[in-house]
């Protein structure tokens, strides 16, 4: 007999449900023909907002005893809310259904909140430590996301378990299946924080490897002094790796500095395609300019289709499937390593 961590149950907040809709279609996949005796179910809840801008989950059907996996994107394009309103509502989701017994409660975010404040600077907080802290003591056991953009984040968990999924597997998937991986392709890390991604793809991809390293003035505001190039990219094709994409300034101003190199056709992939401000108008234009190809993002950021129709260069790379997988896994007690590595 399959043993099990109890009844596998999903539930979404707000900004996560295209994501979790399609992570469910995945799970009922994977049940096939078991799926009517297996007792899965898609659980019923609701966000109340009040006026003055505050707000609680309500769990409309009972949940003691299941293995409760909790979904939610903090940072949603189609979502009038921002990042710290879909923590909040994360938070209360979690807590709603820790205070009704289940076996397990896991929260489910791709994009880890404010990961990119890992480390102190000068007299400012350790959020991403704070946010750890937040999500335990508000009942989650375990915390499920990707790539999350500093390993450092998983020592700040006491109580909770925190599993990294990678992208990784996907995205080559996505390149070897639409060519986009030639035996001329060099693999470019458009700055020094992207340098480890890009070795990563560099030796899965077995193509060579150059970085952009720019020197900054810290005295002023985003102000670069000189940019060097380190490897050949002349007469070659550019396939530029990031964990994530914001404003674009970075990803475009690298792809100008290649042409200027003599690269060829440059495409990108980013696990976290969030295209902040005018990031996407910006993009367009370096289509139209011919410095950019594609660009290739994961659903982890979740664009909808007609983001995709309107941008002509936009790739959307789907990891709901892998997200459905190591749910499965978990629930049923088997090992995930190999989805990790």
């Amino acid at each position: 007999m399959e043993q099990s961590r109890g009844k596998l149950g999903i539930m979404t907040c707000g900004s996560g449900k295209a994501f979790a809709d399609r992570v469910v279609k995945h799970v009922e996949s994977i049940y096939g023909k078991r799926l009517a005796e297996s007792g899965f179910k898609y659980l019923l809840s609701e966000e109340v907002r009040f006026a003055n801008g505050e707000l609680k989950t309500v769990l409309h059907e009972p949940v003691r005893g299941y293995d409760l996996y909790i979904l939610q994107l903090m940072d949603d394009p189609l979502s009038p809310h921002s990042v710290n309103d879909n923590l909040m509502a994360l938070a209360t989701a979690v807590n709603a259904a820790y205070n009704s017994d289940p076996n397990s409660v896991t929260a489910v975010i791709p994009q880890f909140p404010n990961s990119r404040q890992e480390r102190r600077k000068g007299r400012e907080s350790l959020t991403a430590a704070m946010v750890a802290q937040f999500l335990e003591e508000c009942g989650a056991g375990r915390v499920l996301t990707i790539d999350i953009h500093a390993e450092a984040i998983v020592g700040f968990f006491r109580k909770a378990r925190l599993d990294n999924l990678h992208a990784s597997r996907q995205i080559i998937h996505y390149l070897q299946e639409n060519n986009l991986i030639s035996p001329e392709t060099v693999v470019v890390a458009p700055d020094v924080g992207s340098a480890e991604t890009a070795r990563f793809y560099s030796r899965e991809l077995k193509r060579d490897m150059a970085m952009i390293v720019k020197e900054r003035d810290y005295s002023k505001t985003s102000t670069v002094i000189s940019t060097r190039l380190v490897g050949n990219v002349k007469e070659r094709d550019i396939l530029i790796i990031d964990d994530m994409i914001a404003t674009g300034g970075t990803l475009i101003a690298a792809c100008r500095t290649l042409k200027e190199f003599g690269a060829r056709r440059i495409d990108v992939a980013a696990t976290f395609p969030f295209f902040n401000g005018p990031a996407a108008q910006n993009i367009d234009a370096a289509w139209h300019e011919g410095i950019i190809n594609t660009v290739a993002g994961t659903n982890a950021v979740w664009h909808g289709e007609e983001f995709v129709k309107k941008h002509p260069w936009y790739r959307e790379v789907d990891v709901t499937r892998l997200f459905a997988e190591v749910i499965y896994r978990i629930n049923h007690m088997k090992s995930i390593s190999e989805l990790l590595d």
